[in-house]
């Protein structure tokens, strides 16, 4: 023990053994309080872990840790860079009132794969759930239009165009022909999907004829055999093989030339029939392409001519109109052509519409009016605003009094409103007159001529 004097003070601080014991403190060393005469190398070597002698860690600046007290972690790698698997979360289980609200989004394939799966897993454990999953699986079918699985019409057209720009071809297809391409490859390709029995699936064909309607049984494989012969009549204009070879039509009408290669054929025709109509088709897109821009050679129909460039419009629209004919037989979805040449075929039709008006008015089919009939050429006379709606629409005004005739704003009596297709229809023969749905305003005559006209254009 230290001990004390009567003042207070510490008796081994003034005298300690080893005489400089006292200084040795003060020179940097901690004097040994026993007076025991250590130095504080001695004391140091002795003293509790974690400082020189026996300082608590952490005095004379030593880092904690440095002599075995806590240390600080590295830095951890995360999992996701380690390349180890990631941990399986178990996905929370949802209450039953939580999926029977998820049923509508699930029907409509609106839920989340998590969601979804857990919907299906509930599905399968309650029957409640399950019929009330199944009535609004079919309620979404009926709110859903069917796909249709024809491309767009209007795809060929573009994949061209976008290919034209890149690499332009060396003799392009001229303009007025590029309907005829469009509706040839688009019924190649109906005839690609569908099977060797459908070839023999029977197709009425359907026109207007002295004011009534008229049909023609054939097949399928027969369709294409019409559209081969009077193609034929623009092949041979071009300097093409004649498709009916050696066998002889009395004149190039339609319906003649169809009954008489009907007639030349041994056997029904088959599906071996589309090589031949393909490779005319292209064959004569082929040559009309050198023939320019032109396109003013007369193609002869029999009792009528008509120039090469509007020849090609009407069989690409015979085309599409037989086109639908198959396509309604086997149950394939089958679409208009494109606006663009939806109207060129539109426009033909119109321009046309006063030359069979007077036809008609020679063979007493039509009113003469309330003013002479006979108007001279590139004069003025009473019209019709034939106004198309739709895709590929716009606005004719039909001469009623003459072919020549020039329609004028002035003189309109009349005035028609159709949609396009419905319009088309109509001038196939596949929409009668009477039923054709038209606004009409104006005189009820010259109406009822122009639509008996548009029929009329129908040919077999």
């Amino acid at each position: 023990m230290t001990a004390y004097d009567e003042d207070g003070h510490d008796d081994n601080a003034d005298t300690g053994t080893n005489g400089d014991n006292g200084d040795n403190g003060a020179d940097g060393g901690t004097g040994n309080a026993s007076g025991t005469g250590n130095t504080c190398e001695d004391d140091g070597a002795r003293g509790p872990a974690g400082g020189p002698g026996g300082t608590p860690p952490g005095d004379f600046g030593t880092p904690p840790g440095a002599f075995g007290g806590p240390r600080i972690p590295l830095p951890r790698v995360s999992v996701e860079d380690s390349g180890r698997p990631l941990p399986e979360i178990a996905p929370a289980a949802l209450e039953h009132h939580v999926l029977t609200s998820l049923l509508g989004a699930w029907a409509l394939a609106a839920c989340s794969a998590p969601e979804a799966a857990a919907v299906e897993d509930h599905l399968g454990e309650c029957d409640a759930c399950a019929d009330e999953a199944s009535r609004l699986r079919e309620a979404v079918t009926l709110l859903q239009r069917p796909e249709s699985l024809d491309l767009d019409p209007g795809l060929r057209t573009r994949v061209l165009d976008g290919c034209l720009e890149r690499r332009p071809p060396r003799i392009p297809v001229p303009e007025w022909a590029t309907p005829y391409d469009a509706e040839t490859a688009r019924l190649d390709a109906l005839l690609q999907d569908i099977g060797d029995s459908d070839w023999h699936t029977p197709v009425r064909l359907r026109w207007f004829e002295e004011d009534g309607p008229a049909s023609r049984r054939t097949t399928v494989a027969g369709v294409i055999a019409h559209l081969l012969a009077v193609d034929g009549a623009v092949a041979l204009t071009l300097g093409l093989t004649d498709p009916l070879g050696g066998t002889t039509a009395p004149t190039r009408a339609p319906a003649v030339r169809t009954e008489a290669y009907w007639r030349a054929s041994r056997t029904p025709p088959t599906r071996l029939v589309r090589g031949s109509w393909r490779e005319q088709s292209h064959d004569i897109v082929r040559t009309v392409s050198f023939t320019g821009d032109a396109g003013g050679m007369p193609v002869s129909y029999g009792d009528f001519e008509l120039p090469l460039r509007d020849a090609m419009l009407d069989r690409a629209f015979e085309c599409w109109v037989h086109a639908e004919d198959i396509a309604d037989a086997v149950d394939y979805p089958y679409e208009p052509p494109s606006a663009r040449h939806l109207n060129g075929m539109i426009d033909l039709a119109a321009r046309m519409l006063p030359g069979v008006l007077a036809a008609r008015r020679r063979a007493g089919l039509a009113a003469p009016g309330g003013r002479p009939h006979l108007v001279p050429a590139g004069e003025p006379g009473r019209s019709l605003r034939l106004e198309i709606e739709g895709s590929g629409g716009g606005e004719w005004l039909i001469p009623l009094d003459s072919p020549g005739a020039v329609g004028s704003v002035e003189h309109e009596v009349a005035h028609v409103a159709l949609d396009g297709v419905e319009f088309c229809r109509l001038a196939a023969g596949h929409v009668p007159p009477a039923e054709a749905a038209a606004g009409q305003v104006g005189d009820r005559e010259a109406i009822r001529d122009v639509l008996f006209a548009a029929a009329g254009l129908s040919r077999m």
